[in-house]
């Protein structure tokens, strides 16, 4: 009996212990080293000491540091209100102290047995914001009326994204590899189909959607080549999300490796490696670039930080006649 006391007292202590320093890091976190130049660049973090969150560099593009054939396929996004909305939703959802603390608890015990988006899954945390309705219909040049029969959001996550562009659509399908996450579309009734299943069904889609997904991939060239085949001939179209500076790795097992398929973008800046994916990745693969955006590819914080942000190349890419990969 005394054994189990001590056993007991000693989980106590341990967690008491594990809360008191997730404090302690929140507090310095949150204090003068977040304002430090690099840490914000590390985590991509727009926090600033006592100043306006500069959101308009989230959507600043240099046009002459384009290509010629990319300038007048450039779009020009802002901070919208659906943007705006998702910011305050994860501001407040971060300074749940006693909800963060438990979420931080469960990832460190099933971090080492789970990938970050089946805990995220678990958790139902870490959605993500890509666009909204509104910079969805600039993209693809189309009216909140405009209608079509099939979406495949591939790597759809927990949905979130999957939601914003399922108005336009009368059958919506996802594919999604974490468990978690498959149950968070299944309740919302889209049709979740296995990752080497959806290229076997013979079905083609008027919209695939690939979000932040080409760089997280084993073969993202055959994805591609996948993609083509099961757009719509003529109509179809692919919206493509890349995150920029392009660093491929693959998750598997809690652990990252390159992957078998390495895809090698030149360019140092945003322009220029949007330039070099348009003009090499994209052609050789047999798509042409009909629109290309910037724009902050948004996360759910933590108890450390309200959100995190990446940078985006939103792409909308057509079928051309011919693959140029043979010639490559």
């Amino acid at each position: 009996m005394c054994h189990l006391q001590l056993r007991t007292l000693i989980f106590v202590a341990w967690v008491l212990g594990y809360i008191a320093f997730l404090l302690s890091v929140r507090r310095m976190w949150t204090g003068k080293y977040v304002r430090s130049p690099l840490v914000r660049s590390l985590f991509m973090n727009m926090a600033s000491e006592g100043e306006a969150v500069e959101t308009h560099e989230w959507y600043r593009c240099s046009l002459d540091l384009l290509g010629e054939s990319v300038q007048p396929l450039f779009v020009q996004s802002n901070l919208d209100s659906a943007t705006k909305a998702f910011l305050k939703r994860s501001v407040e959802k971060s300074g749940w102290l006693f909800t963060q603390l438990y979420h931080s608890f469960v990832s460190t015990v099933l971090g080492p047995v789970a990938s970050r988006t089946s805990i995220n899954g678990f958790l139902g945390r870490g959605s993500m914001f890509v666009f909204s309705a509104e910079q969805f219909q600039r993209l693809l040049r189309i009216g909140p009326e405009w209608r079509a029969d099939r979406l495949l959001d591939l790597g759809a996550g927990d949905g979130g994204v999957t939601e914003v562009m399922r108005a336009h659509f009368r059958e919506v399908h996802a594919t999604e590899v974490s468990l978690p996450m498959k149950w968070h579309l299944q309740r919302k009734n889209y049709k979740v189909l296995g990752i080497d299943e959806w290229q076997q069904t013979g079905i083609q889609y008027d919209v695939v959607s690939c979000l932040n997904l080409l760089d997280r991939l084993d073969e993202p060239l055959q994805l591609l080549r996948d993609i083509r085949r099961s757009l719509v001939p003529n109509t179809g179209r692919l919206i493509l999300a890349a995150v920029v500076p392009f660093q491929p790795y693959v998750e598997v097992g809690g652990s990252w490796h390159r992957p078998k398929q390495h895809l090698k973008v030149k360019g140092k800046t945003w322009e220029e490696q949007v330039t070099e994916l348009s003009n090499e990745v994209f052609r050789r693969m047999g798509f042409e670039v009909e629109t290309v955006t910037r724009l902050p590819y948004l996360c759910e914080g933590d108890m450390y930080n309200d959100y995190y942000v990446l940078d985006d190349a939103v792409f909308v890419l057509k079928a051309s006649e011919e693959s140029q990969e043979s010639a490559q």
